[in-house]
């Protein structure tokens, strides 16, 4: 295995994310994140396989049998679904379409990959509050409490805007406008594309959902300001002294919630 063998296969799996995927393409946030953990997976599978460091890949292990055999690992020893499963031969699919482009000597090797084919999966029917019901949930948030704020803000969030949770917790200031016209940015959702090549979304937010998030933060319009200059991350689960100290949050506080909208 030569050195130029094994920066060739890095090389062009930076190229594939940097360039690729988020110029040529125009992938969301949330498809390049999923391209990552696909790819990531591979190549930790493709190491063990092979007996090797991941820095010592090279294009010639991405072949059709550990293709497969990855493929095999993540529905036996992952335990995923057939969804899941074919997520990621999308993912790998990709990559492997754009290594077809600048690597033809293996277009054997690559078309091989590329034909196969994805697996019948059952999809789940999908499952919705209806409004009284949704009601009856934000009704039953004892919102005299810190906790009590939080899982009201947050519920009404994503009630309103359809959010994901990874969505709400990665907010910041400067994506919230609380005065008219009450809006939010939601990040990686390919609507609108600002200045900075940004993509986001634009959801309209109603006074309620406004006036529970002034009341989780504690802060004054003039403070969220202040933090929106700053870029401050700000979500609907942080604490107050989180926003006014500008220290990030995981999604720890999100299973508080959730444990709310499982009681009866």
């Amino acid at each position: 295995m030569s050195r130029s063998q094994t920066e060739s296969l890095l090389s062009s799996t930076q190229s594939f994310f940097q360039n690729y995927l988020r110029q040529t393409r125009g992938a969301s946030a949330h498809t390049v994140r999923a391209y990552r953990d696909a790819l990531k997976l591979f190549f930790l599978f493709l190491a063990d396989h092979e007996r090797k460091p991941v820095a010592g890949l090279t294009l010639d292990d991405v072949r059709v049998n550990t293709v497969l055999a990855f493929l095999q690992h993540i529905e036996t020893k992952r335990g995923n679904s057939a969804i899941t499963r074919n997520c990621r031969l999308a993912a790998v699919r990709s990559f492997v379409q754009y290594l077809l482009r600048h690597d033809v000597t293996r277009a054997g090797q690559y078309s091989a990959i590329l034909a196969i084919r994805t697996k019948r999966a059952t999809r789940r029917a999908v499952t919705y509050l209806e409004p009284e019901e949704a009601r009856a949930l934000i009704a039953a948030i004892d919102a005299r409490s810190r906790h009590g704020q939080r899982d009201r803000a947050l519920l009404l969030f994503l009630y309103n805007t359809g959010a994901r949770v990874g969505e709400a917790l990665s907010l910041r200031p400067s994506a919230l406008r609380l005065d008219r016209p009450r809006q939010v940015r939601l990040p990686g959702v390919s609507n609108s594309t600002n200045a900075a090549g940004e993509v986001f979304a634009l959801a309209v937010l109603r006074r309620p959902v406004c006036d529970s998030v002034v009341r989780r933060l504690s802060l004054p319009y003039s403070k969220l300001r202040t933090l929106a200059v700053r870029n401050t991350p700000c979500s609907l689960a942080i604490s107050a002294a989180a926003a006014h100290n500008g220290s990030g949050i995981g999604s720890r506080p999100v299973w508080g919630f959730r444990h709310c909208a499982k009681r009866p």
